[in-house]
Formats: structure tokens, C-alpha cells, sequence
């Protein structure tokens, strides 16, 4: 790296981390390095759920090569903002002339009874699932290496009985990927319907039938107290003990060979906090993206935008692409490429030390979100289904619903005045094209049923 280069230090190799990289790396005036926590070839999160149904192999799911950008296996520790310097675990420091934090969000592990030894931390909820040894046979689901190893578990013999805690995307995504690998199971859902975030009631019931007809025992508005365990593990493992049944809160038991924990993600800002940062849920982000440090960002799981944290990996490519933007637009102009730069950015001078980056105008107003999930065909076919924006209406909104029975397909959406404001839609999904475009562009609705037909996708 040249004197004359801004130094960007990424915190993240994941899918925001890699995209900014991406997008920052072909400008000869820009340095940048990533530090990715994890030893593997960086991977697409969003595939998990296929390649542990055994429709991808590991490397379908792998990410552009960022090149010597990414330090590989290398976890950030502390940063030292008086000096502009990340500190890792290796020993070595990373100084920065902007600092951007994609560290991403961990698996929530909920404190159930017997999840660990007695006597180890208590509130597990807020712990990372590589903080402490979870019984052989318990996953939580959002790595590769959960990936991996539940893939061997499941592959270990027919009918190996799982159950997978939690109700929404992730669980669902678990257990449908766990019943195609020929695996007995039974989700538990501890509120009233499945994927209660983003399906109404009717889309729920779908849902519900078509992962039944998938072999999948489901339950709902079912607590789950602790898990079973007996002394011993499988070779390698060191945890001293394997689950063997889940416990509920009526007293009723699971019999359980694996279970996969699906409660949720929390956003990983242990670093920031440490830093002083603002931290509510996650790390505290204003319009540019900045947090209250004007050197230091947050994009993708851990940034908290407007009181919001997606959690989507829609969010994080759309921040990473505006937060490049703006970088760049603190370059000297001479180095911008002419289509570099956003609508309304103009070039500005390099970052002065101690001040403040140029924000572009407009800043980012948030991302418009929309949820996809493809499940396998069971006795009945495949079942597609998408959702966006606010699908419970407000008083005073109008709801549309076409539903038929007869080839399962449900759509409603939501609209307030004369502008599209939210829909679910289950089974045929040529029509999610055209409503996703009116919702996120905000038209004027002209010809609602128009939308709503096939023909409104084509």
C-alpha cells in the first residue's frame, strides 16, 4: 500500500465485508484489507440450506475471490480508535484511514436446561455457539462448519430423528433441508404459526400442510424447556456428553438423535461496544452509514439503521454498494471512474484527519426487503413463497386476497391509499416480479388485479 492511499480496514468477511472489498478494489487509490474470522474459502450464507439438503455441494456456494485483500482466520480483538488501528488475535494490527465493521450477527442459543454443563455461563441467549461445548448432537444452524457437521450427522444412517427449535425462515429452511436428506422430523414452534414474522394466518396454514406432506412433525405454540443428555460423545468431540431427547414445557418429550437450534440471529457488536461505539441492537448507524466515530461504518447484520436491523442479505449487498460509494467520493477526483459515483454525489476532497467523510445526497433511507424461500416438493409438488413490505394491515387499509385451493396458491397484499404497501404470496409466483417493483418504486396503483394475475409478471 502507497502513502498516497486511503487505508479501508474491513472487519467481516462475510457477504457485506466481500462486497465492499469488491466494489472499493479496483481503484488504484484505495487500500484495502479484509479480516475474515473464518479459515474457510469465503461462502454465500444464503445456500446453507441447499447444500445441507444435498442440492449443492459446498463450493456452488462460494464467494468472488477478494484475492490478498482477505486475511483469512484472522479475528479482530480490539480497536484502538486514538490510534486508528484494529488489533487481531495473531498479534498483528491493521491501521486505518476508514474503519467499516460487516461482523455479522451469531446464532442465538436459547437457555434451555441441559444446553450446557451446570455451573457455565448462564444466559446463553446472548453467547456465540464456539464460546462453549454444546452437547454432541446439537447444531445451531448458521456457518458452514453447522453446515458440515450436520450433514455427516444426518448422513450418519436412515431415519435419524431431529428436531430443529424454532418456527421461522431459518427453521423451516433446517427442517425442510433435513427431511430431504431422509431424517424423522419434528419442528417446534414457540409461537401460534409458522414463520409468524413474515406469513399471515392462511399463508401460515400452507406452509404448515405442505411440511406435513414433507414428513415433518409439526408443533406449535410449544415451549421447549431443556434437552435430554447421557454421558459420552462421538470420537473427536469434547463435550463429554450426547443430547438425546428434547424436553417441553407441558412435560411431553422428544426422543431426539441431533436437534438444530433456529431461534434467531443477534448482531455481533462486542468490538464496538468495547470501542465505545453506540450500541442498541446493533451497532448504531446514521445516514451515511457512520456511526458516531465520522472513520468508522457498519453495514450488513451488525448495523442498525433508523432503529432497523435487516438481517437480510438483500440489506447488506445494497449497503455495501452505498457505503463503496461514498468511500470513493472522498477520493482526490482525479481517481473516480465517471459512473463511480451514486446520483447526487459529487467528488471530495481526501478524508481530512479528524474530520468528516462526505455524505452522499440523498443518504441511504433503508432497504426495501423482500423474503424468498423455495421448499421441495412433497406428496403435492414443490412450494414457492415471497413476502414484503408490511403484510399486516393497518385501519383504514385496504386487502386484497386471490386464493385457490386447487393449485395452493394464495396472494394478498396490503394498500394504503393508492400506493402497494405489502404482500404474501404462496405457490405461483410469476406475479412476484411486477408487485415487488410497484412496492419498491412506490407507483401509483392503476391496475391492481392486473398485478395480482400471472400475466402481471411476465
Amino acid at each position: 500500500m502507497t502513502s498516497e492511499q486511503q487505508r479501508v480496514v474491513v472487519i467481516g468477511g462475510g457477504l457485506a465485508g466481500l462486497r465492499l472489498a469488491q466494489r472499493l478494489g479496483a481503484g488504484p487509490a484505495v487500500g484495502v484489507t479484509v479480516l475474515g474470522e473464518e479459515p474457510h474459502v469465503p461462502y454465500n450464507r444464503v445456500l446453507l440450506a441447499e447444500i445441507l439438503a444435498g442440492r449443492y455441494a459446498p463450493e456452488v456456494a462460494a464467494l468472488p475471490d477478494p484475492g490478498p485483500a482477505l486475511r483469512r482466520g484472522v479475528r479482530a480483538v480490539r480497536i484502538d480508535r486514538a490510534t486508528r488501528t484494529v488489533h487481531c488475535d495473531d498479534g498483528s494490527t491493521e491501521r486505518y484511514d476508514a474503519l467499516v465493521l460487516a461482523t455479522g450477527s451469531n446464532a442465538v442459543l436459547p437457555p434451555l436446561r441441559g444446553l450446557f454443563e451446570p455451573g457455565g455461563l448462564a444466559g446463553a441467549a446472548a453467547a456465540s455457539p464456539g464460546d462453549r461445548e454444546l452437547p454432541d448432537g446439537v447444531h445451531a444452524f448458521r456457518t458452514m462448519d453447522d453446515c458440515v457437521a450436520l450433514s455427516a450427522a444426518v448422513a450418519a444412517g436412515p431415519g435419524v430423528r431431529a428436531v430443529v427449535i424454532g418456527g421461522g425462515l431459518l427453521g423451516v429452511s433446517a427442517a425442510r433441508a433435513l427431511a430431504e436428506r431422509g431424517a424423522q422430523v419434528v419442528l417446534a414452534q414457540q409461537g401460534e404459526r409458522l414463520m409468524e414474522r413474515q406469513l399471515d394466518a392462511e399463508a401460515s396454514a400452507l406452509l404448515h400442510a405442505h411440511l406435513t406432506a414433507l414428513g415433518i412433525e409439526i408443533h406449535t405454540e410449544c415451549r421447549v424447556r431443556g434437552l435430554s443428555t447421557s454421558p459420552g460423545a462421538s470420537p473427536g468431540t469434547g463435550s463429554g456428553r450426547r443430547v438425546t431427547g428434547v424436553e417441553l414445557a407441558d412435560g411431553y418429550r422428544l426422543d431426539a438423535d441431533l436437534v438444530v437450534l433456529a431461534c434467531g440471529v443477534r448482531p455481533r457488536t462486542g468490538l464496538a461496544r468495547a470501542a465505545g461505539l453506540t450500541v442498541h441492537t446493533g451497532v448504531v448507524v446514521d445516514d451515511s452509514l457512520r456511526t458516531d466515530d465520522p472513520r468508522i461504518h457498519a453495514i450488513g447484520d451488525c448495523a442498525e439503521h433508523a432503529g432497523r436491523v435487516y438481517g437480510l442479505a438483500g440489506a447488506a449487498l445494497e449497503q455495501a454498494d452505498f457505503l463503496a460509494a461514498l468511500l470513493t467520493a472522498t477520493l482526490p477526483a482525479a481517481t473516480l471512474p465517471a459512473d463511480s459515483l451514486p446520483a447526487g454525489v459529487l467528488p471530495a476532497a481526501t478524508l481530512p484527519a479528524g474530520g468528516e467523510a462526505a455524505a452522499p445526497a440523498p443518504g441511504y433511507t433503508g432497504t426495501r426487503a423482500l423474503t424468498r424461500l423455495t421448499l421441495a416438493a412433497g406428496g403435492t409438488g414443490p412450494l414457492d413463497l415471497a413476502a414484503f413490505g408490511e403484510t399486516t394491515p393497518l385501519p383504514g387499509d385496504d386487502v386484497v386476497r386471490l386464493s385457490d385451493a386447487t393449485r395452493r396458491t394464495y396472494r394478498k397484499v396490503v394498500v394504503r391509499g393508492d400506493r402497494l404497501v405489502g404482500g404474501v404470496l404462496l405457490g405461483e409466483l410469476s406475479s412476484v416480479g411486477a408487485l415487488a417493483r410497484s412496492w419498491e418504486d412506490e407507483e401509483v396503483l392503476t391496475d391492481l388485479f392486473h398485478l395480482l394475475t400471472d400475466d402481471g409478471g411476465s
